[in-house]
């Protein structure tokens, strides 16, 4: 929007919100956390869901944290004082609408995430709980990306025994737990 308002200039023409609500913003691609940082910055209350997993690479398991929605956050705000402000907040591309309508996120919804990530605006996945039935992916080593399912738990050797086609034949083997990602297949 080449710096001019995107308040309407007409009464009317915006579908207009409660005058302090929740929106739905859009970052920069992999920036909703310096978006989320700006606006706190400038007073704005902001909600950053992010969730942390277990990814497998080659060298095996890593944490990551990404966001819970890629390219979004939410922010509680005036829309008829702080909309420009927002809007041209570092690491924000734009606050979602629909023509001349800003649509509010319900105080509800928001609640909801938040009761499911906590106060540090982080889910942690627990599904790297390991049971037997769970179907895996090996990491690292020869092996690695080979799909198997777990026949056997050992948490005290920290270890599980895990069936796989190798070869053309099922095969029985025991590996370290932590060279393995739960994989879920839909």
């Amino acid at each position: 929007m080449s710096g001019r308002s995107i308040k309407a200039s007409r009464e009317g023409e915006v579908d207009a919100p409660a005058d302090v609500a929740w929106f739905c913003v859009r970052s920069q691609p992999k920036h909703e956390r310096i978006a989320a940082g700006t606006l706190r910055q400038l007073e704005i209350e902001v909600l950053n869901p992010r969730v942390r997993y277990r990814r497998a690479t080659r060298n095996g398991p890593v944490y990551v944290i990404e966001s819970m929605f890629p390219n979004y956050i939410f922010a509680r705000f005036n829309w008829r004082t702080s909309l420009n402000v927002v809007h041209y907040a570092r690491g924000v591309a734009g606050i979602v609408h629909f023509g001349c309508r800003w649509p509010t996120v319900p105080e509800s919804v928001i609640e909801g995430i938040r009761a499911l990530i906590g106060a540090d605006e982080l889910q942690h996945d627990e599904s790297h709980t390991l049971e037997p039935g769970d179907r895996i992916q090996l990491n690292g080593g020869a092996l690695h990306g080979l799909e198997a399912v777990i026949t056997q738990v050992m948490p005290g050797q920290q270890r599980v025994a895990v069936l796989m086609d190798f070869l053309g034949r099922q095969t029985t083997v025991e590996v370290p737990a932590h060279t393995v990602t739960k994989r879920i297949f839909g």
